[in-house]
């Protein structure tokens, strides 16, 4: 097997993911913050960290991938009360239409979805672990983390303090010993989300939530944490101290895996800035697919600019994939690496790098055009990699009018009776009948497809 070289953050370089225990890869990925649904940019880290972990899976004996869910958080509180809902029914809404938009995107589902309200035993321990050491205090019900307390604090990110308190969207507060202390907990008041603690009626900060998760199913030092590239600081930064400073280690994870933003015209996406696009609206336009080839398109940490026009690319590139690979059998497909075409395989392991990998598939579809069914056999595998290439009946969804859909397939099964039969003259003038109404038959080892022409 070959080695897999991953970009760490921390180590601002790629290297070679040697797992702590052996063949075993344990994976934490931040989740959704379940007060709307995700909008593209969102959607980015689910689609690349999906592709990682098909990528372990295959290189490794053992992978768990664990991805939370945050459903306590001011911005929930907020939004309900906005909407004149409970809290439970929109983090219960709001789950379903997460895990609808990632079955669109072919986003597998990970092995463990903690959420944090099923936590807060674990997160009150570690925050009583945290003072009993000396790293965090309480006060005015508050509990907060001493940064100053921790030497290295700032490993990921390479700032100073100075800097993180000039930069961060920190909460300069009178009760705080250093302006870049953080919360741990906090007080609830009566009509939002609280639980009893030591320190009063309260909910946990954002930071320890993750925190106390990742420890509870991946242990204290594991593999990889996963999230974008705006997570690095304040969220990942805080993760490492506290989990370090509770649990006694010299890391929190071995490898910081970071992707790049979406942008818009060179902007980043963003709900705050208003210039960003849902995954439920992206799909009313574009397919699943479509919006995923796209999302693994550019490097997983460069930029990647959302448009029409890189949607309709995609678009394009499928078809020509889709058409390439009807030659071969689904039932060929394979995750081994030593059987799959071996410059794929070694893009994906050069720190994921896609576009390379989608280069390969353009090679192999141009092969299988050529009749070499090798090729399209290895497309659909290598493909099945970046989770593409999964619609049996690719082309056939085109067509909007279901009733001419069911027309069109009723015609199939006579043309196919009629072959059985041996009436070939009744086949062919049922194709020749579809052709006129601009549908191509593709007859092939999983059946007969249809396609607009």
């Amino acid at each position: 097997m070959m080695d897999i070289l991953l970009y760490n953050t921390k180590a601002k370089e790629k290297q070679i993911l040697l797992p702590i225990l052996h063949d075993h890869v344990r994976l934490y990925a931040c989740g959704p913050t379940v007060y709307d649904r995700i909008h593209v940019g969102n959607a980015r880290p689910l689609v690349v960290f999906d592709v990682l972990v098909r990528l372990l899976r295959a290189a490794f004996q053992k992978v768990t991938y664990v991805r939370n869910i945050t459903d306590v958080d001011d911005k929930i509180n907020a939004r309900a009360a906005e909407r004149g809902i409970s809290i439970s029914e929109l983090c219960a809404q709001t789950i379903v239409s997460f895990h609808e938009d990632c079955r669109a995107l072919n986003v597998s589902s990970p092995d463990i979805e903690p959420r944090a309200t099923e936590h807060i035993t674990q997160m009150v321990g570690m925050i009583t672990a945290l003072i009993e050491k000396g790293f965090a205090y309480e006060v005015e019900g508050h509990v907060l983390f001493a940064v100053e307390k921790m030497p290295d604090y700032g490993q990921l990110s390479g700032r100073s303090l100075d800097e993180m308190v000039a930069g961060a969207r920190v909460e300069i507060a009178p009760y705080k010993t250093h302006p870049a202390d953080f919360v741990l907990w906090k007080p609830s008041e009566a009509e939002i989300p609280g639980w009893d603690s030591p320190w009063g009626r309260g909910r946990p900060g954002w930071h320890i939530e993750c925190s106390a998760m990742s420890a509870d199913y991946l242990g204290a030092e594991f593999d990889i944490h996963a999230g974008g590239l705006d997570l690095v600081f304040p969220h990942h930064e805080n993760e490492i101290a506290q989990s370090r400073c509770a649990h006694g280690t010299s890391q929190m994870a071995a490898f910081w895996v970071h992707n790049g933003y979406v942008t818009v015209e060179g902007e980043k996406m963003s709900k705050s800035l208003g210039n960003f696009t849902t995954v439920e609206e992206a799909l009313k336009r574009h397919r699943g697919e479509v919006i995923r080839l796209s999302l693994v398109s550019a490097h997983y940490r460069a930029p990647f600019d959302f448009s029409d026009s890189a949607l309709q690319q995609a678009r394009t590139v499928l078809d020509k994939f889709y058409r390439a690979a009807s030659i071969a059998d689904r039932a060929d497909i394979i995750t081994d690496l030593t059987l799959l075409d071996t410059e794929f395989i070694a893009a994906l392991a050069d720190d994921m790098n896609t576009p390379l990998a989608i280069s390969c598939l353009h090679r192999l579809a141009g092969e299988a055009n050529k009749g070499e069914l090798a090729s399209a056999r290895q497309l659909l595998s290598c493909a099945s990699m970046l989770g593409l290439l999964t619609d049996k009946n690719w082309f056939a969804s085109e067509v909007d009018d279901s009733k001419l859909a069911l027309e069109i397939e009723r015609a199939i099964e006579a043309r196919n009776q009629a072959r059985v039969s041996r009436d070939f003259a009744e086949a062919d003038r049922i194709r020749d009948q579809l052709a006129e109404q601009g549908i191509k038959l593709l007859d092939g080892p999983e059946g007969t497809r249809w396609e607009r022409v």
